[in-house]
């Protein structure tokens, strides 16, 4: 059993024994936890929204956390099954002070989480975080008296507000997609995007729909995150059906990926990429993304004459520097895409509404022929396995010495930026590792760089 407490929420496997694996007692701890953090100083009726993916854990956990922030004082609105970036604009649109999705993202389904939201649908900082955590160890938890409790509502309109939402950005040409006809194929490994994505595109004018697990029954046919070797089904029924394009979401729906016409992939790294391209093209600004994303983000950006900015690891810190850096567009190399004319968190519904009316506009008529006119980055991920006494943090610094007659940036490990490649070391916060991704021209070069600093690490250990 496994059982992850992170500054931005609470992860594990269902089972097992409290404080091992994600049990019904640390669900209404790390609840409590929040709630009392949420609450502060602050009285009277707190309201918080809160929506599931379809995770077979996922009626349980939604009961646990309802009767625990009723427990506390605290309304909820439930969205019952949703998206994280649905949940992420029903904040505001409610004035709720917060929100808790409650997926674990592109884990199996054994896993479940609580993700965990401010005011502003945005996921908490870093020292909130720290904050809750403290609270949750202390278990300093005040329970509401019996005249007090919150009330539970439920709330099934925000597929339709959220649709509505993209439709109305500037950017979502309807007319234009609507009129190319396009037959699109989409896998939505039996979670909510099942729910969404059908009737987005519908939404769209997008009707010539091939609909892969779209049952919402959490029952996932493959690893639900969307990297090519689990989106074998998708590329042989698009080359089968003549699928002008493919789209693949996450449990949760903030990771976007594409398929081509002929079954190869897009490339997660490059959905941020060409949607960037669209929205630059016609909105000028600066981009971020995190560290280890690709390069081709920088280049289309200066194509279009606008700067890019590279952030440290996760959506918080690139929404972050987005906000510093007044992006108009950004987010993160896993297929997240972080529009902030829609809201500030990685959406899979915006970025297809975007890629389409990209495609539609682009004057191009097939996405192998779109992917090709970006520059061609290949990244190499790998790892080195360490014992716990290894002290990775100076490691990491003796790294940059070495290389610091090159372009370093130290804001979260080390990125090492050469005139062609690039190379980024940074510890994992859950396990003795070093991830080692790197960047070139080919598939052998990012390899070979990877390879290099392995070597050049195990030397120093």
């Amino acid at each position: 059993m496994t059982l992850i407490k992170s500054i931005s929420g609470i992860r594990g496997t269902i089972g097992g024994k409290p404080n091992e694996g994600l049990s019904p007692l640390d669900i209404v701890r790390f609840t409590s936890a929040y709630a009392t953090w949420l609450r502060g100083e602050r009285v009277g009726k707190l309201k918080v929204v809160i929506g599931r993916d379809a995770r077979i854990s996922g009626e349980m956990v939604t009961n646990l956390v309802v009767g625990t922030l009723q427990g506390l004082g605290i309304d909820v609105i439930d969205l019952g099954l949703s998206t994280t970036p649905t949940v992420e604009i029903a904040v505001p649109m409610e004035n709720a002070d917060g929100g808790i999705i409650l997926t674990a993202s592109h884990n199996p389904k054994q896993w479940n989480a609580l993700k965990l939201l401010n005011n502003k649908g945005e996921f908490i900082s870093a020292q909130d975080g720290a904050d809750l955590l403290q609270i949750a160890e202390d278990n300093a938890f005040n329970y509401a008296e019996v005249d007090d409790l919150g009330v539970c509502t439920k709330d099934d309109s925000y597929l339709e507000k959220h649709i509505q939402s993209i439709l109305a950005m500037d950017l979502v040409n309807v007319e234009a997609i609507k009129a190319k006809n396009y037959k699109v194929a989409i896998d939505c490994v039996n979670s909510t995007g099942g729910i969404f994505l059908p009737a987005l595109l519908k939404a769209l004018g997008v009707t010539n729909i091939i609909e892969l697990y779209c049952e919402p029954n959490g029952q996932f046919p493959h690893n639900p995150e969307p990297l090519p070797e689990n989106l074998t089904e998708i590329a042989k029924q698009i080359k089968k059906q003549g699928a002008d394009v493919g789209f693949v979401v996450d449990p949760d729906v903030d990771r976007l990926c594409m398929v081509n016409e002929d079954g190869t992939m897009f490339g997660e790294e490059y959905t941020l990429v060409a949607i960037a391209d669209y929205v630059l093209k016609h909105t000028k600004g600066n981009t971020v993304s995190n560290l280890s994303s690709t390069r081709a983000l920088r280049d289309v950006t200066e194509k279009h004459g606008g700067e890019y900015f590279a952030s440290a690891v996760g959506e918080v810190n690139v929404v972050n520097m987005m906000k510093a850096k007044n992006a108009v567009i950004g987010g993160e190399g896993n297929g997240g895409v972080i529009y902030p004319d829609s809201h500030y968190g990685r959406d899979s519904l915006v970025g297809i509404a975007l890629f389409l009316s990209h495609f539609a506009t682009s004057g191009i008529d097939s996405c192998v022929e779109l992917r090709a006119t970006y520059p061609n980055y290949f990244i190499s991920k790998n790892k080195i396995q360490l014992t716990p006494e290894i002290d990775v943090d100076n490691i990491l610094v003796k790294m940059a010495a070495k290389y610091s007659n090159e372009d370093v940036n130290d804001i979260d490990g080390v990125k090492i930026n050469f005139a062609e490649e690039w190379v980024h070391l940074r510890k994992s916060n859950t396990e003795p590792i070093i991830r080692i991704y790197s960047e070139s021209k080919s598939e052998e070069k990012a390899d070979a760089l990877a390879n290099k600093i392995i070597e050049e690490i195990k030397a120093l250990i």
